[in-house]
């Protein structure tokens, strides 16, 4: 692997949440009765006009400042040819050398730095109709015949096309990830995989290390998983490793990942621009996006996820500030910590025992939550648990949990610590020998058999003086 570099570059189509689709005024609606979503414009019948969504528009132009696109003065749509049943027209409404956002990046944070990846460009389009694949994987591949669903059919898209200046399928996957959760709090997408509102193409080559130059590629076609994309692009480098090892060449193709197997098998040539014979969509005006709009979008932009997670991460580790921008939990936790609460112990509680509870961040009070996290060693397990699952109701207050408190009587908490210890003798071995992280283990067993009201400082103090000194690792 060290004598090859891997080139990725990434097609997101991303569907927005618009009432209305791209061209027409049909409803955009998810798990509507199939071919009931349609009208004149989007099945294509003749002499039938489209008029573009405004907010549709916007929302591109929204993302598109997130990215640090330029905003063009003058949009273009264009008619892309091609023909497959999804496609009504035998061409899409999309747009080519005039696209409304270009030349952006966005920088993700990693735990060796900020890979800044760049935005080639960001334009509006229409998505195709919807393929049933009649098949047991549900997959074109394999497939015995195929019905197409047309209520998808002209909904709003955005493509994100990005530079190939990703080198692995951690930062790719990281990529995906840090994009879907931008668009979904800027409120432009709900960006879901399994829905299909979110999808990706993986463009994949090898270079030699060291070189710049950019090789044949192949492509990765309609992920919905970051796991699967990255699973997908580690077999497409082992894969083209072999080829250019043994002699012989990568063939530019598009391939369908199976993540079931683990193998991309084949589907079709790869197509160039030129193939699809773009041309201006005589049907449509040019855009030209005035400017006190964009400066209106760009003010409805706050501070981006990347961002808060660089910020975070200057007080807490980088784990800990991904975890909790990822989770949705970084404006709660900065909350709670103005209350009062250790920047730590708060990351802690929140990332593990809270985001189980599935209360809503945004119900919760902060102040009440810092009593919570400044006495949790204090009170009962228990206590602590049912105290966060009700921390989302109306008039929550902490103070009936502070009154509980946890047991620290010895005498009481020794027969149990005694019987775990006789119950985990392989367990309690293993800590004398050396493994001090087994101590938590223990610890973690002894609340479970006082039913969650011992104070674990006492038990860990206990189970270390019975258990005797660990031997240096």
């Amino acid at each position: 692997m060290a004598e090859w570099e891997p080139v990725i570059g990434l097609e997101i189509h991303v569907h927005l949440k618009t009432r209305t689709k791209m061209f027409c005024r049909c409803p955009v609606e998810y798990a509507a009765p199939p071919n009931t979503n349609t009208c004149p414009v989007c099945l294509a019948f003749p002499g039938s006009l489209p008029v573009p969504n405004r907010r549709a528009i916007e929302d591109c132009i929204k993302l598109g400042l997130a990215l640090d696109c330029e905003i063009a003065e003058r949009a273009v749509f264009h008619r892309k040819n091609y023909f497959y049943p999804d496609n009504p027209k035998a061409y899409q409404i999309s747009q080519y050398d005039e696209p409304l956002c270009r030349d952006g990046r966005l920088g993700v944070p990693t735990t060796d730095g900020d890979a800044e990846i760049g935005i080639v460009r960001a334009h509006l389009e229409e998505d195709a109709a919807k393929n049933l694949h009649v098949a047991t994987s549900g997959r074109i591949h394999g497939a015995t015949a195929t019905l197409v669903d047309f209520n998808r059919c002209g909904t709003p898209l955005v493509e994100i096309v990005t530079a190939p200046d990703i080198h692995s399928a951690e930062v790719a996957k990281r990529f995906l990830q840090l994009l879907r959760q931008t668009v979904v709090e800027l409120g432009i997408s709900d960006a879901e995989l399994e829905k299909g509102s979110m999808r990706f193409d993986v463009n994949v080559s090898l270079r030699p290390a060291g070189s710049d130059e950019l090789r044949t590629r192949t492509e990765l076609k309609n992920m919905n998983s970051f796991n699967f994309a990255a699973k997908g692009i580690e077999r497409e480098i082992a894969r083209q490793i072999r080829v250019y090892e043994r002699g012989g060449t990568v063939e530019q193709e598009t391939l369908h990942f199976d993540p079931a197997n683990e193998e991309s098998a084949p589907l079709r040539s790869k197509e160039e621009a030129q193939d699809y014979r773009y041309f201006p969509e005589p049907d449509l005006v040019p855009v030209h996006p005035p400017r006190d709009v964009v400066e209106r979008l760009r003010g409805e932009i706050g501070e981006l996820p990347g961002a808060r997670i660089e910020r975070i991460a200057r007080t807490l580790s980088f784990y800990d500030a991904d975890v909790l921008v990822s989770g949705g939990l970084d404006r709660l936790w900065a909350a709670v910590v103005d209350a009062g609460a250790d920047p730590k112990e708060a990351a802690n509680v929140l990332a593990n025992a809270f985001v189980a509870t599935g209360v809503d961040p945004a119900r919760v009070d902060p102040g009440e939550l810092a009593k919570l996290v400044a006495a949790r060693a204090e009170i009962p397990r228990v206590a602590f648990d049912e105290a966060l699952a009700h921390s989302g109701d109306d008039g929550f207050r902490a103070g009936p949990y502070l009154d509980q408190k946890a047991v620290s009587d010895v005498t009481q908490l020794d027969p149990i610590i005694d019987k775990i210890i006789t119950a985990n003798v392989a367990v309690a071995e293993s800590y004398r020998r050396g493994k001090q992280g087994v101590l938590s283990f223990l610890v973690g067993q002894v609340l479970k058999e006082s039913g969650g009201t011992a104070d674990p400082r006492v038990v860990s103090e206990r189970l270390r003086e019975k258990l005797g000194p660990a031997a240096p690792r």
